[in-house]
């Protein structure tokens, strides 16, 4: 059924069997002006130097000293300051208005003194409190972030402005290969047990594809859509050398090499994950002659050696906004001329709402640490073009990968008593959040997945030969048309 108005919350609602459907769509505050922004950068400085300028040095050399030492405050400032004072983007729906006891329980005397009633709490105090164990939810948590805008607000706090400054700068300023290592390995050699009762069976940390919105596929049947969907658009065949970089658990080179015979070689920089692949790769009677995941950088796969295809799911985020061009100038060179490069990476919208912004910085502290290019759709496409590639179709999987993380989010439930035992309450409740609000994030838009299909940008490359893999020019139409003569 259609998108239905609901007069109860006046906006239009969904009903799909596909997705957890959004209770209380709500766009709230996302003033933000980079030209203001930019007028208060650049003219602070000026006002500075006019006050404290000695004739020591140059106005010019006080000038440029006050804008590095004020741009990034002003800028945090800023977005603290608009957080609190901007209206929302849309004012159109009703909000049921209870007390914020209607939501949840809070267990520590302090908070319980400052949000009470209607008096809304900080997202940001929220999740930190509930992930600590100071907030119990009534009911499921999903549920309760559904209906956020009743008893949050989305307000950048210090600690918010603290983590920015000595924790998510350094670490995009930083961003080596080391801090690489050190990430990856903290967050994905945590344990296969912890992944496989969220991931479940399949074990792809990715997202996965809807092929029907009135039913509710199985987590392993969108995964499975999302492999077919990639290795048909990769035109894998036989005599292709395929190098997927940041595999995972190496489900999609196991499938590549056992559905298409083709020779693929697989990266992770975590140690179990190698593991697990390589064991899979051999449970699943493929060649392994012709199939390996190698625990190593995708640089160091050989000197001077070139694959046909190429294929990273929801990796770049990790190499960080500094190396990013780097790292795709590096995929270029490992590309046949003529070969294909399909390119899956999560990212945000441009015009974002505060709500984002927070989400975002939650996401970097407990759960993806250094991932900090996640950008923006036009961001990632620049980058790309610049690194000489030409793209050749772009499939926008936001709400495919909230149906995802629904059905990472019921699995994880599922297994909380084995989750708690072996890892404590802290990680459930940090786990349990990330998937619950990411269902969210990612069907309003506030996050989503840009799948990618490339060639390099060269006069020689045979573009004709690719139609038949443009699967989104093929459709069947719901009504034989009526042509015009």
């Amino acid at each position: 059924m259609a998108a239905q108005f609901d007069p109860t919350v006046n906006v239009k609602l969904t009903n799909r069997a596909a997705i957890a459907n959004a209770k209380l769509p709500v766009d709230g505050p996302g003033t933000f002006s980079n030209y203001h922004l930019a007028a208060l950068v650049l003219v602070t400085p000026y006002l500075l130097t006019r006050i404290f300028w000695t004739p020591y040095f140059s106005f010019k050399f006080y000038y440029i000293f006050y804008l590095l030492l004020s741009g990034l405050p002003v800028t945090l400032g800023y977005w603290m300051i608009m957080s609190r004072i901007s209206g929302p983007v849309r004012s159109n729906v009703i909000l049921p208005g209870k007390p914020i006891e209607e939501y949840m329980d809070i267990k520590d005397p302090e908070l319980k003194a400052k949000y009470f009633g209607m008096n809304k709490i900080p997202l940001q105090v929220f999740y930190d409190s509930y992930m600590e164990g100071k907030i119990e939810v009534k009911g499921d948590l999903l549920d309760i972030l559904e209906y956020r805008h009743d008893w949050a607000v989305f307000t950048m706090t210090w600690n918010l402005l603290k983590y920015v400054l000595t924790t998510l700068i350094p670490d995009v300023v930083i961003h080596d290969i080391k801090q690489d290592e050190e990430q990856v390995r903290g967050h994905y050699d945590r344990g296969d047990d912890f992944y496989e009762w969220f991931l479940g069976p399949r074990m792809i940390y990715t997202s996965g594809v809807i092929k029907d919105i009135d039913r509710k596929e199985t987590l392993e049947e969108l995964q499975d859509n999302k492999l077919a969907l990639v290795c048909h658009k990769l035109e894998l065949k036989p005599t292709d050398t395929l190098l997927d970089i940041g595999c995972g658990w190496g489900t999609l080179a196991a499938y590549a090499n056992k559905n298409f015979g083709c020779d693929v070689t697989g990266v992770t920089l975590a140690v179990k994950q190698a593991k697990f692949g390589n064991d899979r790769i051999e449970k699943n009677g493929c060649d392994t002659g012709k199939a390996r995941i190698l625990c190593k950088d995708f640089r160091e796969v050989g000197e001077g050696k070139k694959f046909s295809k190429i294929v990273s799911l929801e990796m770049a985020e990790h190499v960080g906004i500094r190396r990013y061009g780097q790292f795709l100038r590096q995929v270029y060179d490992l590309l046949e001329d003529d070969g294909l490069f399909v390119f899956q990476v999560a990212g945000i919208r441009t015009t974002w709402q505060y709500e984002d912004l927070i989400w975002g910085l939650m996401m970097n502290k407990y759960v993806f640490r250094g991932a900090d290019a996640s950008c923006a759709l036009n961001w990632v496409i620049g980058h790309l073009e610049s690194a000489g590639f030409e793209v050749k179709s772009i499939d926008v999987l936001g709400v495919h990968y909230s149906a995802t993380l629904h059905r990472w989010y019921e699995n994880w439930k599922i297994n909380e008593s084995k989750v708690r035992e072996k890892y404590g309450d802290q990680w459930y409740r940090t786990w349990l959040y990330f998937l619950a609000s990411a269902v969210i994030a990612s069907r309003q838009g506030s996050a989503s997945v840009f799948q990618i299909t490339l060639h390099k940008n060269l006069n020689q490359f045979n573009r004709v030969e690719g139609i038949p893999s443009h699967s989104s020019l093929f459709f069947e139409p719901k009504n034989k048309p009526i042509l015009i003569e």
